[in-house]
């Protein structure tokens, strides 16, 4: 007889391309208020990857050239986007003033780009 296996997914964390990480850090622990989490890759000439979160977001920016493409499109469940919006929209980030808008299908969404073209995409049911 055959044992029959449950897979339970945990988490997933997606990975960004970022080449910066001071533009990276700007954008996402200043103006998104992530706090970073671990990193690993020191000096100048080694590439980082750091994971950054803020609540039970998480997610993985890396420089290293084979992890992920820059321009990736990351859709986030989440709850308070009037109470985010207005928090971004306070800190009068230079490079990016979000909308907040209703979809046609029942969410209300908040969309940011990072400075390598990744976008967030937060998505509330209404």
């Amino acid at each position: 007889m055959l044992r029959r296996m449950t897979v339970e997914f945990q988490r997933v964390i997606p990975i960004l391309r970022i080449f910066d990480v001071q533009k990276a850090l700007e954008f996402y622990i200043d103006f998104l208020g992530c706090t970073i989490d671990w990193q690993h890759g020191e000096g100048e000439d080694a590439p980082r990857y750091l994971q950054i979160s803020r609540g039970e977001l998480r997610l993985h920016l890396s420089e290293h050239h084979g992890d992920a493409s820059p321009g990736a499109r990351t859709y986030l469940e989440a709850t308070g986007l009037v109470e985010l919006h207005a928090e971004l929209t306070a800190k009068r980030y230079r490079y990016n003033r979000p909308g907040l808008e209703t979809t046609p299908w029942g969410t209300r969404a908040l969309e940011v780009t990072d400075p390598f073209g990744n976008r967030l995409t937060f998505n509330e049911r209404t």
